[in-house]
């Protein structure tokens, strides 16, 4: 799962004026975040916090790495996967 944080502090556009934009930079600012970290923390939608995020990215202004899990049952996924093909034979494809 990816993970954001603030490359340097941009000046916004019109439509990203609104109290959820500035949280998220705040927040992006201090640590990397998570989309779904974004959305708990900020209140905006998962469609707004893509779409800003894309918007920093376009102009240079997001730094990018493979995070941790978000949940400590996102962690236990493979364990997961392994019970299933190994006991019902299936995988996570074949559905």
């Amino acid at each position: 799962m990816k993970e954001y944080k603030l490359a340097a502090w941009p000046e916004l556009a019109a439509p990203y004026h609104r109290t959820v934009y500035r949280r998220m930079l705040s927040d992006m600012s201090h640590r990397y975040m998570s989309t779904s970290s974004l959305v708990m923390s900020s209140g905006a939608s998962k469609v707004e916090v893509r779409q800003f995020l894309q918007m920093l990215s376009d102009r240079g202004l997001v730094l990018e790495r493979e995070g941790e899990p978000d949940s400590f049952l996102d962690s236990l996924r493979p364990v997961g996967d392994w019970v299933r093909r190994t006991f019902f034979g299936t995988d996570l494809h074949d559905h």
